[in-house]
């Protein structure tokens, strides 16, 4: 229905939501370990084309209960203008649950609480954080343009905006080297943040990217395995001490092995359940059937 400008990306938990790109690429780019834009020049769609995407949709899915805004950087537009795309939507559709958009932690953090809260109550309640890894060091290595603390404070202040948080981490991203650090310092992290959702997927370096992350890296990277992805995601699981329920999730098809369960009450049973998968390979996920 929509002339979209792909490649398009979007959560998995937002399959089945209405998709507007009111801005294309993303205005950082420089993640060493994401190819997710690097075809686009970042740019904020005229209001115009936004507003006559709008329309169109509310003629042909006037029920439609969740819409994501894309691309990658919806929240870099300046205030207004999301309230004003915002206003719309809900002018045209009476009936949505909720409008949710990626956002990177430096956005939330140039945003004054006053502008959060008002985007808040115009109906944006979600976003979606790639957090990656909680290691200082791995994201310098890997050009994330943030650092745990900044990535503690950016949660935070959504949720005091009132927003439901869900970030994603990368299993494999310090490779072999700094695995302990990476994992160890992550859940630093996801315990200070407490996100509402957290889930896990693991690095696949594409071949346009690949060049670029080692050369970042600076250092030989040497990728784990699927068996110390299993270790990365029990040493992740035993150090989390969130302060508030965290629904943990690592069935993202890239990962070798399904976990999922709510902090604190299933810590212990996820725990077990690596116990289990460890001692039965079989159950690993073959590689041709992960999707990355």
């Amino acid at each position: 229905m929509f002339d979209y400008d792909y490649p398009l990306y979007r959560p998995p938990s937002e399959a089945k939501s209405l998709i507007f790109q009111v801005t294309l690429g993303c205005s950082f780019n420089k993640c060493s370990y994401c190819n997710m834009y690097r075809s686009k020049e970042y740019s904020e769609r005229p209001w115009e084309e936004i507003k006559a995407e709008i329309d169109l949709a509310s003629k042909h899915m006037p029920n439609s209960k969740r819409i994501f805004l894309a691309d990658g950087d919806a929240l870099n537009l300046p205030t207004n203008r999301m309230l004003q795309i915002l206003g719309y939507i809900r002018e045209k559709f009476p009936d949505y649950e909720r409008i949710s958009c990626y956002a990177m932690p430096q956005n939330i953090l140039k945003k004054s609480p006053e502008d959060l809260k008002k985007m808040y109550d115009a109906g944006l309640t979600m976003f979606y954080i790639g957090i990656e890894s909680g290691s200082d060091i791995i994201l310098k290595k890997v050009t994330k343009g943030a650092t745990g603390q900044t990535i503690i404070k950016a949660c935070q202040k959504a949720k005091d905006a009132g927003y439901t948080i869900s970030c994603m981490i990368i299993l494999g991203l310090g490779g072999k080297t700094y695995s302990k650090q990476h994992i160890e310092e992550t859940a630093k992290v996801l315990s200070a943040s407490a996100p509402h959702y957290v889930g896990t997927l693991t690095l696949h370096l594409e071949d346009g990217i690949r060049d670029e992350f080692l050369t970042k890296f600076k250092e030989p990277f040497l990728p784990i395995d699927d068996s110390e992805a299993l270790d990365e995601l029990e040493l992740l699981i035993s150090k989390m001490e969130p302060s508030s329920e965290v629904v943990f999730r690592a069935n993202h098809g890239s990962n070798a092995y399904p976990i999922g369960g709510t902090f604190p009450q299933d810590k212990q049973s996820m725990l077990q359940k690596i116990s289990h998968l460890r001692s039965h390979p079989e159950l690993c996920r073959p590689v041709g059937l992960r999707g990355f």
